[in-house]
Parts: C-alpha cells; structure tokens; sequence
C-alpha cells in the first residue's frame, strides 16, 4: 500500500456506545488510518478532539495495547489517578489488562488531534471504568453488557 493520502480517509464520526453514552461523544472523529492502509494486526486512528470534546468513556482493554502520541492542540489524559495535561510530542501507553481506565478530553478552545495505535485482538473485552458497562467485541461485531455479564438495555437507576 504505501503512502495513505489522509486527505481521501473518510472522517468517522459518531460513536457504537448505546444512549446516554453516545450522545457524550458530540465533538469526537477518526480517521481510520490502518484501515486506509489495509493494516489487520494493529488499528492506527488519528482522533480529532474540538474543544470541549472526549475521546471515549474512560476505560481500559482487557487483551489490547494502546498507544497514543499527541499530535496537535493540547488534551487533558485522565485516568485512575488523576489528570495530565499532554502538548505535541507527548505519549502514553496503556497495556493490556491494567484495570486504569483511560481517556482525553480537550478543554482547550482549540483543536486536539492524536495518534491512537492499538493491537486488534479477536475476541476483545473493554471495560468502562466510571460506569456500569462493557463491550465484548468478536469478529468485528460489539456488544454491550452490564459489568455483572447482563445485556446492556439501557442506564440504571
């Protein structure tokens, strides 16, 4: 494949999180740039942030690495044990299995973008860590439960 033209990767926008979750994600897009590139072992996903924007609910993967490089903008990484601002050039990496829950949120008045770079592993399991659910994702289709393994039908009261 070689060179990925970012100018002719479709922007993803939206979220798979049921309600009320997706709705949260208002600001948020991707672009698939493994995908672009015919890459299967690992996803590659450039991540736009607009101010006031998440990337995700906080969560962490069950078998999957992560990594992610700040690209653009400045992003605030928030995890279990509390808050990092992150500027261009900054990493973080989250390995699989470590229970701290993970996400950016960009309270900057300017776009943030970052690399995201991911292992796909078949089956996968996240879960989120400030709220009752999980995803179980096998051959590219995602199901949401609640964390005691009940099928997510909406948020409990």
């Amino acid at each position: 494949m070689g060179i990925i033209d970012k100018a002719s990767v479709p922007v993803k926008t939206g979220s798979i999180y049921p309600e009320p979750y997706a709705s949260q994600m208002a600001g948020r897009s991707s672009l698939r740039l493994g995908d672009a590139g015919g890459l299967t072992q690992f996803g590659a996903n450039e991540v736009i942030l607009q101010p006031g924007a998440r990337s995700s609910l906080r969560h962490w993967h069950h078998r999957e690495d992560e990594f992610v490089m700040i690209m653009q903008g400045e992003c605030v990484l928030v995890q279990d044990g509390g808050e990092t601002v992150m500027r261009p050039g900054d990493c973080a990496a989250f390995p699989a299995g470590d229970p701290n829950g993970h996400c950016f949120v960009n309270r900057s008045g300017a776009e943030a973008r970052f690399l995201v770079v991911g292992s796909r592993m078949n089956p996968e399991k996240a879960t989120y860590s400030d709220v009752d659910l999980e995803i179980a994702i096998q051959d590219g289709k995602a199901s949401f439960t609640y964390k005691d393994g009940t099928p997510y039908t909406g948020e409990r009261t």
